[in-house]
């Protein structure tokens, strides 16, 4: 089915809500945080297999992340949401996204009947594509091994697929990912996931105080588990489907309170009304940290010179690959 018109809606919370025509489908199978390009390598073999057979390309993923369950007290910073793993893994081909609500007593589910009641009764599927470190069931006692002899037993083939490795040789991991974006390293992170990263959020009332400086922003409150380098970036922000260049703060202001992180960007050229909008950010170069200033005159000059090079970073802009250019440069203008 891949490279046809795909149903809607694309992401569904179980197998039973899919379209009836993406049954009989190869899946691929894991928590994909991040889909970098070692996800990436698991999904490709997925599409490889629905298009020798014509058959749909699906991903199965489960929400919350399971550290967020079992270690509460210690959040992972995560990477994708459900609705930005779905528009990844449609910009990438798939034909549709399950993600299955993980708790407790989802997690003590046996691994035998995992592979019934996930692979065999609810996708129904014609193959399965796991990474090599994949396991599931009560305790993680499923593994790759496991699955396969489950394959061999209820007719389903199965991929497993080895470590993805960088250029230098270094396996791409979520954790990696994560460390470069705490440390304001956005190429790098770019180059682990193979997209510029990007997240979602709705704009919400700030304190205006930017409006009375010349630089009205479009602030978004993120959780508290979302560690990336405080500090001063050239951004794109979609808003109704539109990318539009911008220069943000991420931080907690302190010039002025000191307060609770908050992420604002000045949409450069923009007047419209974004109150209560869901826009999707991109960072896409990190200018500087964040600094406290003696007063209003010295930030709002500082602030025209990360204007100035925000601007210039992002009209030097080139897509990394066919998925950064689907998922951020097909969605340029205005």
């Amino acid at each position: 089915m891949t490279g046809l018109a795909r149903p809607r809606p694309f992401r569904v919370s179980s197998f039973a809500d899919l379209d009836p025509s993406l049954t009989d489908a190869h899946v691929a199978i894991g928590n994909f945080d991040g889909m970098h390009r070692g996800h990436q390598a698991v999904l490709e073999k997925v599409l490889a297999a629905a298009e020798a057979d014509g058959r749909p390309a699906l991903v199965l993923t489960f929400e919350p992340h399971p550290r967020d369950v079992f270690r509460p007290d210690q959040p992972v910073f995560r990477l994708t949401s459900p609705i930005a793993k779905a528009r990844i893994a449609d910009a990438l081909g798939l034909d549709g996204m399950v993600t299955i609500g993980f708790d407790r007593a989802f997690a003590a589910t046996p691994a035998d009947a995992f592979v019934r009641k996930v692979v065999v009764e609810g996708a129904k599927a014609r193959s399965v594509a796991v990474g090599w470190n994949f396991h599931f069931g009560a305790g993680r006692s499923g593994s790759p091994t496991l699955l396969a002899e489950a394959g061999l037993r209820h007719s389903f083939g199965v991929t497993v697929v080895e470590p993805f490795s960088d250029e230098g040789g270094t396996a791409v991991s979520s954790s990696r990912v994560r460390e470069a974006l705490e440390a304001g390293r956005i190429g790098e992170a770019a180059g682990l996931l193979g997209y510029r990263w990007f997240f979602e959020a709705e704009v919400v009332h700030g304190d205006k105080r930017g409006r009375t400086i010349g630089y009205p922003t479009a602030n978004v409150r993120l959780p508290a588990t979302a560690r990336f380098a405080h500090g001063i970036y050239a951004v794109m922000i979609e808003i109704d489907g539109i990318a539009r260049p911008g220069v943000a703060s991420f931080g907690r202001r302190p010039t002025f309170d000191n307060g609770a992180a908050v992420f604002e960007t000045h949409v450069f050229d923009y007047t419209g009304d974004l109150y209560g909008k869901t826009v999707i950010v991109t960072p896409v170069t990190y200018l500087r940290p964040e600094m406290k200033f003696d007063g209003i005159g010295a930030l709002v000059a500082q602030m025209d010179q990360d204007s100035a090079e925000a601007r210039a970073a992002l009209s030097a802009l080139t897509p990394l690959t066919p998925l950064d250019r689907a998922l951020l440069f097909d969605r340029i203008g205005g």
